[in-house]
C-alpha cells in the first residue's frame, strides 16, 4: 500500500494553493491538463449546503466530452469532501480555469461511464497509484462530471 503524507501536510498544501491563487489574482495556480500526462487544476465554487455561502476548493481534473472530470476525494480519507456534499445538495456551481470561468452542473458518473473515466484519471501522472490510494478509503470514490450549463 503506498504511503500518504500526513493529513496536516495535505491540508497545508491545499491552503497554500488557495493562497497562491488569491495573491496572484489567479495568474498562477490554475492549469490545463496535458494530453496523456498531468491533470489540470481548477477552482470549484459551490454553495454551502448549510451556510448558503460560496465555498471554493482547488481540484485536479481531466477533460472529457461530457465536461470536466474530477474525483470526490478528501485527501483519501474515508469521508466525502465537503464540496461533494455541497454539490449533491445543489449541483449548480462555477469553475475557474486557466482559460476563464464557466457555470457547471455536477453529476456522478456511474457504470461503464465511470469505468472509462476512472481509467482516464488513472492514466494521469499527477494522481500516483490511483487504485491503491482509492482502496484506502474502504468504499468507492465518486467520479464527478462538471458539465457546462
Amino acid at each position: 500500500m503506498p504511503k500518504l503524507p500526513p493529513r496536516w501536510f495535505i491540508r497545508s498544501a491545499w491552503r497554500a494553493h488557495r493562497t497562491l491563487l488569491r495573491v496572484t489574482a489567479d495568474r498562477v495556480g490554475l492549469s490545463t491538463p496535458k494530453p496523456g500526462g498531468k491533470f489540470g487544476m481548477l477552482r470549484l465554487t459551490t454553495t454551502g449546503r448549510r451556510s448558503g455561502r460560496s465555498r471554493g476548493v482547488v481540484l485536479g481534473y481531466v477533460e472529457d466530452d461530457a465536461g470536466l472530470v474530477t474525483l470526490a476525494m478528501n485527501g483519501w480519507a474515508p469521508e466525502d469532501p465537503a464540496w461533494w456534499l455541497n454539490l449533491r445538495a445543489d449541483p449548480h456551481a462555477t469553475v475557474d480555469l486557466a482559460t476563464g470561468s464557466r457555470p457547471v452542473t455536477a453529476r456522478e458518473a456511474t457504470g461503464s461511464e465511470r469505468d472509462r473515466l476512472w481509467a482516464a484519471l488513472r492514466d494521469c501522472t499527477g494522481y500516483g497509484d490511483l487504485d491503491a490510494f482509492a482502496a484506502r478509503r474502504g468504499r468507492e470514490t465518486a467520479v464527478v462530471i462538471l458539465a457546462p450549463r
